[in-house]
C-alpha cells in the first residue's frame, strides 16, 4: 500500500505487505482530510484520532508523517494534531 497526498506528504506503512485494514482506513481518511481544498489552500489541516482507530496505528501515521520535508505537526491540548506544511519552490 501506498498513499500519497498531493503536496509531497507520503504515508507508506512499515510493513506494507500485511498493514492491517484499520491503518489503511485511517491514512485514507486522514489523506482525505489533508487533500482537502481548504487544508491545501492554507497548506494546514487539524487531524484526531477518532476512538475506534488503534493508539499504535495513529502513532505510526503520525511519525510517518513527521519524517516529510517540510512538515510541522503540532499538538494541541484538545487531543488533535495540527499539520502545517509548505511547499518548496521550484528552481
Amino acid at each position: 500500500m501506498h498513499i500519497q497526498q498531493k503536496q509531497g506528504i507520503t504515508f507508506v506503512p512499515t510493513n506494507a505487505a500485511t498493514a492491517p485494514a484499520s491503518y489503511e482506513h485511517l491514512a485514507t481518511r486522514i489523506q482525505k482530510v489533508i487533500n482537502s481544498p481548504t487544508a491545501q489552500k492554507s497548506r494546514s489541516a487539524l487531524i484526531f484520532r477518532l476512538v475506534d482507530e488503534l493508539e499504535d496505528d495513529w502513532s505510526q501515521l503520525l511519525e510517518e508523517i513527521a519524517e516529510n520535508d517540510n512538515v510541522t505537526l503540532a499538538w494541541r491540548d484538545d487531543g488533535g494534531v495540527q499539520i502545517f506544511w509548505t511547499v518548496p519552490k521550484e528552481d
